[in-house]
């Protein structure tokens, strides 16, 4: 359904996305942020899904600032060379990337981000600094963003099962997040990925209702 496409990020430089655009007029947009595998066949497919529901879908690589065209595995080695890259990067790039991503489907109207594991923290971050309405799942850094405030409705998935955050980190995001909606699933992190083994079909199918009813609250159309 999609296609690749350039736009442009920071200074001079274009980085590569992932782009889908839905049968009629879109609903909104949506901002798809990556986990640490890059834009790889699961994150493409999730743009194509919204796409379908109506959304102009987009996923900047915001893995070309370091290296073009990364989609690693969900083994062992994709794992150790996605923290490389994500450590090297930062946030401040990835939000740029957002924006610029933003920009480059502004034509849908009103536009929300959505991220997964890392992404989720950057979406995260684009409810606070680029008043973007938000979802985040299972957001591993979530709790380095708690001391500032959102501008733009919140929704936090979680899966009770992840090891790689703590209910203490869970309570501390929905503490500083009082009016947003948050979940936790009977489900490990990254439950809402077929292509992982904690792929919990279940909480994917409800957490995917509960997303597209949240783009519907907050996109109109």
């Amino acid at each position: 359904m999609g296609e690749f496409i350039n736009i442009g990020s920071t200074g001079t430089q274009c980085i590569g996305a992932y782009l889908a655009k839905p049968a009629g007029k879109p609903r909104g947009g949506v901002v798809v942020v990556q986990e640490i595998f890059g834009v790889n066949p699961h994150i493409r497919s999730v743009v194509d899904d919204y796409a379908a529901e109506g959304y102009l879908a987009i996923a900047p690589a915001v893995f070309d600032h370091l290296e073009t065209g990364v989609e690693l595995g969900y083994d062992e080695a994709g794992m150790k060379k996605g923290i490389a890259l994500i450590s090297e990067l930062g946030f401040e790039r990835p939000l740029e990337d957002v924006a610029s991503a933003a920009e480059a489907i502004k034509s849908a109207g009103k536009i929300a981000v959505v991220g997964f594991c890392w992404g989720g923290s950057i979406a995260y971050l684009a409810a606070i600094k680029l008043g973007m309405p938000a979802v985040s799942y299972y957001g591993g850094r979530n709790t380095q963003l708690v001391g500032m405030q959102a501008k733009a409705p919140l929704m936090f998935h979680y899966g009770f099962k992840d090891a790689h955050i703590s209910a203490e980190d869970r309570e501390k995001v929905r503490a500083a997040n009082p009016t947003a909606e948050f979940y936790v699933y009977d489900a490990d992190h990254g439950f809402n990925c077929d292509a992982r083994a904690s792929f919990d079909a279940a909480a994917a199918k409800l957490a995917r209702t509960r997303t597209l009813a949240f783009f519907a609250k907050q996109l109109g159309g």
